[in-house]
Formats: C-alpha cells, structure tokens, sequence
C-alpha cells in the first residue's frame, strides 16, 4: 500500500502582494502600471479569486522589487528556531550595545524581534516612526519616555506603544540592562539582492537600527 502523498501548503500569493504594496504605500493603480497588469486583475489577485501566470507574478514582484520567490516560497517552522548561545549577534560601530535576532526571514514578515543588551549610562535619541514598538525587561532597568511622559521599567516589566509617539529611552543605572524589544517597523527588514527600498533612504537591518532608538551613544550617569 502506498503511502499517501503529502501536498505542500500554499502560500496565500494575494495577501502577500497586498502586503508588500501597502508596506510600499502603493496603490493598485501604480502597481498596475509597474506591472503592466490591470486594476481589476490585480485586485482579483489580491482577493485571491484570480491566479496569476508566472510571468504577471514576475511582472508584480518586479514592480514590488523583490524576487518571486517572495510569493511562492513554504518558510520552514525550523528557521524559526533559535538557540541560546547560538542566535546571530550584531553590535554597531562606536556603540557596546549588542542585539540577538530573535525573528527569521520569509515571505510576507512583518515582525522583528531582538534581544538588546544595553551598556549603563546608554541613551537614545528622541524618534518618531511607523508600526510599533513592545519591550519587555528581562534583566536590569530602563527609563522609557513616550510623549514627554518618562517610564521606569524594572526586569518584568513591559511597554506596547506607537511608533508613531516621540520616545527615546536610557539606562540611567549603573548595571546592564536586557530587554526583549519587538516592533513592526518594515525597516528592519533585510534587502535582498536586487530588491529596491521600501522608500528612499531605507536601509539593511544592521544599518536601519543605528537609525532608529537603539542604537546611540553611551554617556554618563552623572546629573
């Protein structure tokens, strides 16, 4: 008896192009134009009730800048998987802060996640910028200022907040801090090759990071 065949998920292609337009701020009309495909079909495609060929996806991933892979490629549940003392670590030029990638890759991502360890004495500066941000203090303390409003944050502690609020934060103590920050800042998405920016002026994660609260200099404590 032969063992039944199992058929691979399929990914929901119009729901990731709806995606990735409104990630772009495009409307259907530009897209349309870039893909040389009409308003009508493209939104069939994005309602899924009308399949592209390979060559009008090829078509829509070029005018969203990515690969066709974006569209048709089955993430597997075991890239999601990180291991203490295993996960990808990064730090910036002039800054001793150190970041643990806790999200992966695939297509139709909108969620990063890091693990922050951050130096006594480091503050950010004060930003503003779409989607939102979640911290959560695993280990130290961090003062969190939203709108003018300034946050201590002990280990067990956590914050949901707009992105869109002015914040910056420092850790005014005189030990490390940890916290587990996730956000759904489009920005932190890696480029891949080829892929033009999500606007102008965006950049790979390393570099997005610097730009945004998590990244500035150390100064002192001292009043």
């Amino acid at each position: 008896m032969n063992a039944p065949q199992t058929v691979p998920s399929q990914p929901r292609i119009g729901a990731l192009i709806r995606a990735r337009r409104r990630q772009l701020h495009m409307t259907l009309q530009a897209l349309g134009e870039a893909a040389g495909l009409s308003v009508g079909f493209l939104s069939q495609v994005e309602r899924d009730q009308a399949t592209p060929s390979l060559g009008a996806l090829a078509g829509i991933a070029r005018g969203l800048g990515v690969d066709v892979d974006y569209f048709v490629a089955t993430p597997s549940i075991g890239n999601g998987v990180t291991r203490a003392g295993g996960r990808l670590s990064f730090s910036l030029p002039g800054s001793s802060m150190i970041y643990e990638r806790l999200h992966t890759e695939f297509p139709g991502r909108g969620l990063s996640s890091f693990i922050m360890s951050v130096p006594p004495g480091h503050r950010s500066e004060m930003v503003h910028h779409e989607g939102d941000e979640l911290l959560f203090v695993l280990d130290g303390e961090i003062t969190q200022t939203v709108d003018g409003e300034a946050i201590r944050l002990c280990a067990g502690d956590s914050l949901h907040f707009r992105g869109s609020s002015d914040h910056s934060w420092a850790n005014e103590s005189d030990r490390p801090a940890r916290i587990l920050w996730t956000g759904t800042m489009s920005i932190l998405r890696p480029r891949q090759e080829g892929e033009k920016p999500a606007r102008p002026g965006a950049l790979p994660a390393t570099e997005a990071v610097a730009g945004l609260n998590h990244s500035t200099s150390e100064g002192s404590t001292k009043k």
